[in-house]
């Protein structure tokens, strides 16, 4: 079994202006079912286009679309596996944003985990074999992270997933979730060429508006209860 991660991200993650930084995507379980969606989502961005009047040029996000368009197409991904990873900002510690190094490896931690705990409830939910699954990959829409900060988050993933992690303050070993994982690719994307990464803004998006509406608190949750998706909210 291939597993195909698309993820973008919403939000900056400043706690002195911001209270929500978001991570979400989609995931999906083999090619085919991959390629069946990327024609569907193609489809609705074409409906979607031509309700807007867009320029061919004009990519179809959450930013350059009415609401009501974001509704659309974020229900028409209701029968899509969906993730998201809640980051509440006024709760990260203070030394975390003093250097851009200790933010990234916050972030890639975040996503490390929120993308974990949604493989694991399809684990849980019979629809991933662990044993079968032999390659990962994660497509991430592209943005400032540097080449180095790239390189990390990809061993950070292989060694969640393909070696296991050791805890040395308690000298526990956890094994991977996948023991038979033969590779694990991370490709960083532009989102105008790579279809399935603009699920995920819409996803990303829709998560971040529920989760200030209001200026909800960070311990509420926004009413996001659709189908297949899975919310990790952090720390």
């Amino acid at each position: 079994m291939d597993i195909y991660i698309y993820s973008d991200e919403s939000g900056v993650f400043d706690a002195y202006h911001n209270k929500f930084f978001i991570f979400a995507g989609t995931v999906f379980l083999s090619k085919k079912d991959k390629d069946i969606w990327q024609r569907k989502y193609l489809h609705n961005e074409r409906n979607i286009r031509n309700s807007e009047s867009l320029m061919l040029g004009d990519e179809v996000k959450g930013t350059t679309i009415s609401n009501k368009s974001k509704a659309k197409l974020y229900r028409s991904l209701n029968n899509v596996e969906k993730f998201g990873i809640v980051i509440s900002e006024e709760r990260v510690l203070n030394n975390i944003f003093e250097s851009k190094k200790s933010k990234q490896r916050y972030l890639d931690y975040a996503y490390k985990i929120g993308v974990k705990r949604k493989l694991q409830d399809l684990i849980n939910l019979g629809k991933i074999d662990p044993q079968e699954v032999e390659q990962i990959h994660f497509f991430v829409d592209e943005h400032s992270t540097a080449t180095n900060g790239r390189y990390e988050l990809r061993e950070n993933l292989e060694q969640e997933f393909k070696l296991g992690t050791y805890n040395f303050d308690y000298s526990i070993f956890f094994p991977p979730i996948f023991p038979k994982l033969v590779s694990l690719d991370l490709q960083f994307c532009d989102s105008k060429k790579q279809t399935l990464v603009r699920t995920a803004d819409i996803i990303a998006n829709r998560l971040y508006y529920c989760m200030n509406k209001g200026l909800v608190s960070s311990m509420q949750r926004p009413n996001m209860q659709h189908p297949n998706l899975h919310i990790t909210y952090l720390p």
